[in-house]
C-alpha cells in the first residue's frame, strides 16, 4: 500500500512540474520555408498587340486594378456599333405600328362584312395579315434581344483585353513590353501577395494529431538576426504522407514589415499535455 502511495506522489509531482492537464508545451522547431499566400501569373485569353503597360515591377496593386492592355481599337468600334443596335427601337416600333394598322383594317372589314359590304374571304385575309404582323413584332423583339446580347458580348471582348489584378499584392515580374505581340494564354505578368505569408510545415503524424485550426504557433527567423513571431494554423491536412509519416500543416503569418517569401524558418507548435492516467490497483 505504501508503494502505491509513493508512485502516486511522484505522478503528482511530475504533473506540477510539467503543467496541469490541458497546458501547452513546446514540441521543438520544425524546419520550413515561407511562401506567398497568393501567387498568380496572368495571361490574355486571346492573341494581340500590347498597347499599354500600366505598372512596373515592385508596384503595389489592388484587386481589380488594370495592369496591362492590348490594342482594342477594332473592338471598341464594334462595341459602339453593338451598343447602337441594342438601343435601336425602330424595327419594334415599325412592327408595332404595322400590327395596329392591320387590326384596324380587320375591324373595318368585319364591320363591312356584317353589312354585306365585304366577303368572308377578305375578312380571313385580314385576320391572316394581323397574325403575320403579330409574328413580325415578335421577330423584331427577338432581334432586339439578340442585339442586346451582342452588345454584352462586345463589352466582354473589350474587357478581356485588359488584364486586372485578382488580388492585392505586388508586381513580381513583367514579361511583355508595349508594341510586342502576345499569344493567347501566355503568362505575361506575375502578382504575389506576401502579407500574410504562408508556411507549409510537414509535422510528424503523432504530433500533428494534437494540432487544430486556429491554434497559435511560433515562427523563428534565424537570419539576418534572430526573430520570433506568432503565427496561426489555418489548415491541417486530412491525408498523411505514408512515406515520411508526416501531415501537412499550413501556418499563416502576418507580414506588415514586408519580409520576402522563401526564407528558411523554424516553426514551433504548442502541444496539449494529456492528463496522466491513474494507476489501477
Amino acid at each position: 500500500m505504501g508503494g502505491r502511495r509513493h508512485v502516486w506522489c511522484v505522478l503528482v509531482l511530475v504533473s506540477i512540474l510539467s503543467g496541469t492537464s490541458g497546458a501547452a508545451r513546446d514540441t521543438g522547431g520544425i524546419p520550413a520555408i515561407t511562401a506567398p499566400s497568393a501567387d498568380v501569373t496572368l495571361a490574355f485569353l486571346q492573341a494581340g498587340r500590347m498597347a499599354k503597360v500600366l505598372v512596373k515591377e515592385g508596384d503595389k496593386v489592388a484587386v481589380g486594378q488594370v495592369l496591362l492592355q492590348q490594342d482594342d481599337a477594332t473592338e471598341v468600334i464594334q462595341l459602339a456599333q453593338a451598343e447602337a443596335d441594342s438601343n435601336d427601337m425602330s424595327r419594334i416600333n415599325a412592327a408595332d405600328a404595322s400590327l395596329a394598322q392591320k387590326r384596324v383594317d380587320l375591324k373595318k372589314l368585319e364591320w363591312a362584312a356584317g353589312r354585306g359590304a365585304a366577303t368572308e374571304l377578305e375578312v380571313e385575309h385580314a385576320k391572316l395579315d394581323v397574325k403575320i404582323a403579330e409574328l413580325g413584332l415578335d421577330v423584331a423583339k427577338f432581334d432586339h434581344e439578340q442585339a442586346k446580347r451582342r452588345h454584352e458580348e462586345a463589352k466582354i471582348r473589350v474587357e478581356i483585353m485588359r488584364l486586372k489584378s485578382p488580388i492585392d499584392g505586388s508586381v513580381e515580374k513583367i514579361d511583355i513590353e508595349v508594341g510586342e505581340s502576345v499569344q493567347a494564354l501566355e503568362g505575361v505578368i506575375r502578382i504575389v501577395k506576401t502579407d500574410p505569408l504562408w508556411i507549409d510545415v510537414y509535422v510528424p503524424l503523432n504530433q500533428a494529431r494534437t494540432l487544430t485550426v486556429g491554434q497559435s504557433t511560433e515562427v523563428e527567423f534565424p537570419e539576418p538576426r534572430l526573430q520570433r513571431l506568432q503565427g496561426t494554423i489555418v489548415f491541417v491536412a486530412t491525408a498523411a504522407d505514408a512515406a515520411s509519416d508526416t501531415l501537412r500543416v499550413r501556418v499563416e503569418l502576418p507580414n506588415k514589415s514586408g519580409r520576402p517569401s522563401g526564407e528558411h524558418v523554424l516553426v514551433t507548435f504548442k502541444e496539449v499535455v494529456k492528463e496522466h492516467e491513474k494507476i489501477k490497483e
